[in-house]
C-alpha cells in the first residue's frame, strides 16, 4: 500500500513526477506502455461492451456523460486494484500464483466466447448507468489487473499512465477494436503470447523461485548451456546469475499458453458445432 502514499501523500508529489519523467525517458518505459494498452485492448473488449449496453436506455445527452463518467470511476479504481495487486505480488510465492493465473487467462483468451446483452441490466438514468458500469468492471477485471500488474512489474508511473490511456481508448473505440480482432486473429494470438512471455516472467522472478531458479544454472548446467548458446552466436544468458532462466521460463510460458489455448479453443468450437447441429 505505500505506493498509495506516493501518490496522495503531497510531501511525495514531487518525487512521483520526478521519477516518472525519469522512466518515461528510457525506450523500455515506453515500450512496456505498448504493453499494457495490448493487454488491456485484448481483456477488456466485453467491459466495453458492457459500458455500452449499461448505458443504451440512457438519453443521447446523458449516454456520452455516462460513458466518460463510467469509465473514469473505472480507471481509478482499476489503478487502486493494479497496484494492491503489484504490492502483494512482492511476497514469496504469490508472483507464482499470478503467474500461474495469468497462464489460464492467456490460454482463454483464444477461446470463443458467446456474448450475451440480455445478461447486462439497461439504465434508467445517469447515476444507475455509472454503478452498472463500475460495478461490472469490478466483477470482470480480475484478468485485467494480474496481467496489468504483471507488465508493470512494480513501476506505478507505467501502470497510471498505461491503464489512463487504455481504457479510455477501449471505451471510445469499442466497436472498432472488436471488428478488428476479429478481422485479424493474429492479433488475439500475438497478445495470448505476449500473456505466456510475461506470465513465464513473473513465475521466474517469484522471491522463493528466483534463487532456485539461479542455484540450478549456477554451476555446470548454465555454462554447459552458455557454451551450445555461444555455437549458435547467441551470447552467455544463464551461468554467473544471467537472465536465462527468465527467458526460459517465459518461452515455456508462451509454448503452454499456444498449445493448451489451441487445444481449449478446438474442444469450444467443436462444443458449439454439436449444440448448433442439435
Amino acid at each position: 500500500m505505500n505506493w498509495l502514499w506516493q501518490i496522495f501523500d503531497p510531501a511525495n508529489v514531487g518525487a512521483f513526477f520526478i521519477q516518472f519523467r525519469a522512466e518515461m525517458a528510457q525506450p523500455a518505459f515506453w515500450v512496456a506502455v505498448g504493453k499494457i494498452i495490448w493487454i488491456n485492448v485484448l481483456l477488456s473488449g466485453d467491459n466495453a461492451l458492457v459500458i455500452a449496453l449499461a448505458c443504451r436506455g440512457l438519453a443521447p445527452r446523458q449516454r456520452l456523460w455516462g460513458m466518460i463518467f463510467g469509465a473514469g470511476a473505472a480507471v481509478i479504481l482499476r489503478i487502486i486494484f493494479t497496484g494492491i495487486v503489484a504490492s502483494l505480488m512482492e511476497l514469496p510465492y504469490l508472483k507464482l500464483v499470478g503467474g500461474l493465473a495469468l497462464l489460464v487467462i492467456a490460454a482463454k483468451l483464444l477461446v470463443p466466447e458467446q456474448e450475451d446483452e440480455d445478461s447486462v441490466q439497461s439504465a434508467s438514468h445517469l447515476w444507475a448507468a455509472i454503478q452498472i458500469v463500475v460495478v461490472a468492471d469490478i466483477v470482470m477485471s480480475l484478468d485485467n489487473v494480474i496481467a496489468v500488474a504483471a507488465a508493470a512489474n512494480g513501476s506505478v508511473p507505467l501502470l497510471i499512465l498505461g491503464l489512463a490511456i487504455s481504457i479510455p481508448l477501449i471505451v471510445a473505440g469499442a466497436a472498432l477494436i472488436m471488428a478488428l480482432l476479429n478481422r485479424l486473429p493474429i492479433l488475439v494470438w500475438a497478445g495470448a503470447a505476449l500473456l505466456g512471455w510475461i506470465a513465464g516472467d513473473v513465475i521466474a522472478t517469484d522471491p522463493a523461485i528466483h534463487p532456485k531458479l539461479d542455484a540450478l544454472f549456477a554451476e555446470q548446467l548454465g555454462s554447459k548451456l552458455d557454451s551450445l548458446l555461444a555455437s549458435f552466436g547467441a551470447g552467455p544468458h544463464f551461468a554467473n546469475h544471467g537472465n536465462g532462466g527468465e527467458i526460459l521460463l517465459a518461452t515455456l510460458g508462451v509454448i503452454i499458453v499456444l498449445i493448451a489455448g489451441a487445444i481449449w479453443r478446438k474442444r469450444a468450437l467443436a462444443t458449439e458445432q454439436s449444440a448448433n447441429a442439435a
